[in-house]
């Protein structure tokens, strides 16, 4: 493992841990949330303000930046790291849900899946291979494997069959890993992705079979795609009783505030999800005293800052009444601030947690703050 992991602590009364990521690029700790980055930038924010937060990793996407830039280009300018200016660590998702929501513009085939692109209907065919060569090139820290993303819901045949391809996929995809050796100086890890769709002996048996190859951590997939979030939770609890103790357990695209919370307290270290960004550009803010629609009227003449609790330039010295003035304008700074605000308080949100899960103060704390933040003030 190369000191990829480390578990400091799991508390006393949950499956809730914190834990340490160490790559060439960072420290990462645990309970993380990471900022997604789809074509190498995090929406309305600057690198610089992500490092003043205080995050160290960020997603990127195997598909998007596949067709753009494209590998030509960033193999030319050193990779992702040195294209976007990123001192960081990146994770990449291997784009196997991005093809799969094309619908009709792919084909499954046993080796991979044919699709064509959504910028100019160009075809393009991707292979558990090819996707580790791409993200050699794009040089991600944090690689992910290529999987087939049920579709919700399905009949038990179908998400059978799905996860028999995922599997061979998987393996395919770590054996191209180790024949394989990094493109930059710095190393790079491979995460598989435990599918089965919402069926417990479908994701048991996904885990059961793939955790004797030599993955460096494992995460979740297929899940936040529609179902009920009582059946997340009990997909989430049936797999962190599965998988190892001594790696990384990643929840893909999750989610609310409240899924992030309840996650952690069954085992989850790794969260990833558009919301803080995209509801902070629809004037969504989420703050430790509820949840804020910032056009509202009744925010017309507020002086209060947007939450005085978490620390961001944004929170601290805007007050709502400024922040409905730039929505209301359509002014591009109000779309700066939201996102820098909610992404900041998304990381209070793990920061916290990782705190009162050192203290042996999570459940307690969780069940007193989740009664904060899900208010509504509108």
């Amino acid at each position: 493992m190369n000191n990829f992991w480390t578990l400091e602590k799991t508390t006393s009364d949950s499956k809730a841990r914190a834990g340490r990521i160490q790559t060439d690029h960072s420290v990462i700790e645990t309970p993380v949330f990471m900022p997604v980055g789809t074509q190498g930038t995090v929406k309305a924010i600057e690198q610089k303000k992500l490092t003043e937060l205080g995050f160290r990793i960020i997603l990127g996407n195997t598909y998007h930046l596949y067709l753009r830039p494209g590998t030509e280009v960033l193999s030319k300018l050193g990779g992702l790291h040195k294209f976007m200016n990123w001192n960081g660590s990146i994770l990449t998702d291997s784009g196997g849900y991005q093809v799969f929501s094309l619908q009709d513009l792919r084909k499954l085939k046993p080796d991979g899946v044919e699709f064509r692109s959504h910028i100019d209907g160009s075809k393009h065919f991707f292979t558990p291979e090819n996707v580790v060569e791409i993200q050699r090139i794009i040089g991600s820290d944090i690689i992910m494997v290529l999987d087939e993303c049920t579709p919700y819901p399905s009949e038990f045949e179908q998400a059978k069959k799905s996860v028999d391809l995922s599997i061979n996929w998987a393996k395919k995809s770590y054996d191209a890993f180790k024949q394989s050796k990094p493109k930059y100086r710095h190393r790079q890890f491979q995460f598989c992705i435990c599918q089965g769709s919402m069926f417990h002996d479908l994701r048991r048996y996904y885990i059961e079979t793939m955790i004797n190859v030599d993955f460096d951590g494992f995460a979740i997939g297929g899940l936040s795609v529609g179902e009920l979030a009582d059946v997340m939770y009990e997909i989430v609890d049936l797999s962190t009783d599965l998988l190892p103790e001594d790696k990384p357990r990643y929840l893909m695209g999750v989610g609310t505030p409240e899924n992030i919370l309840e996650a952690i307290e069954r085992g989850i270290d790794m969260f990833d999800c558009v919301m803080p960004t995209r509801n902070a550009r629809n004037g969504q803010f989420f703050t430790t005293r509820g949840k804020i629609n910032i056009r509202n009227a009744q925010y017309r003449l507020s002086e209060e800052a947007i939450d005085e609790n978490i620390d961001s330039y944004a929170s601290r010295n805007f007050s709502l009444g400024y922040m409905r003035h730039l929505f209301i304008a359509n002014e591009i700074l109000g779309l700066q601030l939201a996102t820098e605000h909610n992404l900041a308080f998304y990381k209070w949100l793990v920061k916290t947690a990782r705190e009162k899960i050192l203290n042996d103060e999570y459940r307690q704390w969780k069940q007193f703050i989740l009664k904060m933040i899900n208010n509504n003030l509108d």
